[in-house]
Formats: C-alpha cells, sequence, structure tokens
C-alpha cells in the first residue's frame, strides 16, 4: 500500500516507519524543514520525503496529491516531556490534524489511522476498555479525544474507516531521554544513584516495536473505531525499575522512595487490549526482553 506517515521522525514514527517498510509498503513521511532526522538515519532513501509542515495546508494539499496514499497513520503532535501535558501546542496539534484529516479525505485517501492515548480515559475505571467512560484530566488528552472524535465523524461522513490507537506507556530504543526507562538507564550506565517515588503506581508498559506493529495492524485489516494499545499486563513502577537494576546488575543505584508521589499520578493505568488481539495482533515483547533491548539495543 501507499501509505502517507506524519510524526515519522519521532520516537513511535520512526518504528511505524521502520514496519511498514518491513512490510513492503511504499512510505512517504512528514518531516519538518530542517529536521535533522536523526532516528530516520538508517532508513533515508527507502521512503518518500515530505519537507513540511501540517499548518502548511497548500504544500500539503499538493504533496498528498501528487503521493495518492491510500492510507494515512497519523502521529504528529506536540509530546514534548515535561510541558505538553498542559500546553497550548495541543489546540494547534488538534487543528492541525483535523484539516489533515480533510485534506486527506479530498485527495482519495481511503483509510485513516491516528494515535490517541490512554489519557482519554477516566482512569478510576481500573482495566481500561475502550468502552470505559473518558474524563480527560489535562489540555493534552481533552484534544485528544476531541481529535478521534471528529475525526470519525469526517471519515464517516467520506464513508472511509478510520481507526484511534490509544497508546498506553511506550518505551524502547530512541526513546528521549528524559522519559523514566532512559534516564535511569543512562544513570545507572554512569554509576549515579536513580531516586524514585516508592513505586506502587501500576503502569501498561508497552515496547515501541509492539506500538508499531498495532498501527500495521489497524492499517492492513482496515480497522474502523477505537482500539487500545497495550499489553494487557500490570507493571509497577518499582518492578520496572528493579528489573532494569537487576539487568543491569545495578540494583543498588536503584532508590526507592527517596521522592515523593507527584499528586496527578493516577494509581493505576492498564488497558485491555482484547479488541486488537482479535484483529491477529499480540505483542512481542516480555518486560525484561523489552527492557534488555533498550539497554543493548538490536541494530
Amino acid at each position: 500500500m501507499r501509505v502517507f506517515v506524519t510524526g515519522a521522525s519521532g520516537f513511535i514514527g520512526t518504528h511505524v516507519t521502520k514496519a511498514l517498510l518491513a512490510r513492503n509498503h511504499r512510505v512517504a513521511v512528514l518531516v519538518r524543514p530542517g529536521d535533522p532526522m536523526s532516528r530516520l538515519q538508517p532508513l533515508k532513501g527507502s521512503f518518500d520525503m515530505i519537507a513540511g509542515t501540517l499548518e502548511d495546508t497548500a504544500l500539503l494539499e499538493k504533496s498528498i496529491s501528487a503521493f495518492q496514499p491510500e492510507a494515512c497513520i497519523h502521529l504528529a503532535w506536540y509530546a514534548e516531556p515535561g510541558k505538553y501535558l498542559d500546553s497550548s501546542q495541543n489546540i494547534r496539534s488538534l487543528t492541525s490534524s483535523l484539516s489533515l484529516f480533510q485534506t486527506l479525505i479530498k485527495a482519495g485517501c481511503r483509510q485513516i489511522v491516528a494515535a490517541g492515548t490512554c489519557f482519554e480515559y477516566n482512569t478510576g475505571f481500573g482495566y481500561l476498555h475502550e468502552d470505559t467512560p473518558a474524563r480527560p484530566a489535562s489540555l493534552y488528552a481533552a484534544a485528544k479525544l476531541s481529535c478521534g472524535l471528529i475525526g470519525s465523524q469526517l471519515a464517516a461522513q467520506a464513508k472511509i474507516p478510520f481507526a484511534w490507537g490509544r497508546i498506553f506507556y511506550p518505551y524502547g530504543p530512541q526513546e528521549d531521554p528524559r522519559r523514566l526507562v532512559p534516564a535511569a538507564i543512562n544513570a545507572l550506565k554512569q554509576g549515579i544513584p536513580f531516586p524514585a517515588s516508592p513505586g506502587d503506581q501500576i503502569r501498561d508498559y508497552i515496547h515501541v516495536a509492539d506500538v508499531a506493529s498495532a498501527f500495521c495492524t489497524l492499517m492492513e485489516k482496515q480497522a474502523e473505531g477505537v482500539f487500545n494499545i497495550s499489553t494487557g499486563l500490570p507493571v509497577s513502577i518499582r518492578q520496572l525499575l528493579e528489573t532494569l537494576g537487576q539487568l543491569m546488575n545495578r540494583a543498588d543505584l536503584i532508590k526507592i522512595g527517596t521522592l515523593p508521589y507527584r499528586k496527578w499520578e493516577p494509581p493505576f493505568i492498564c488497558g485491555n487490549s482484547m479488541r486488537l488481539r482479535n484483529l491477529g495482533w499480540k505483542p512481542s515483547y516480555s518486560l525484561t526482553d523489552g527492557l534488555s533491548d533498550v539497554i543493548n539495543p538490536i541494530v
């Protein structure tokens, strides 16, 4: 298939692009002018590149019309660690995403798959299903929820499938070093103590390659509706960090309980992924295998 990917130079986008190419799809990626595309360098030459932004509607319309994508996997969104949850940039990401959907439909694209977030849910329900009520607690989550709802309506009017993949807690090679897993690994590699909260928070950690294969599955199966991209396996932050410490033989550097809990953190976030699994998808990485891949990435 001819697939247009936004956010392709990002953490998840790089792995989605790699997975699409491995499945013999023809891929065109949208990258900002001047983007060094450091994560995508090993793949250069194997995809078409469109230099521009989602806000550059004239260029986008021309480029999409020329490439004639059969499907789009839309991942681009403002996501700077520590800033994205309450940033007004979420409004810009929402507006440009809806404009993109309209451009794709006008150009004859026959399918849209886009990235949502587990933060859209009311996390007080425990295990989260696709029909769990929404209760976004940040501007980021509210904007994502709005994008999925409006996008599905635009696609329904055009009579094309629209799949919304709610991503849980991704980790893996090439993740932003400010995130928990790479920050802990970098500290342990340097022999520096890594402070942490008591770590009883439960999360659903999923390797980024499994996230990528999930998006490919949603596209290839022409899926429609909301899907949890999750493992369904509850893991405490303490368990995650202690596993890292054991794998690196530096468990002594993991300082559990030296930091307080953050007030806004939900105690339990884990997603039921049976709807996605019913399409034939399943995660390939256990927690131990996934963390080992981050510590010593497979090239």
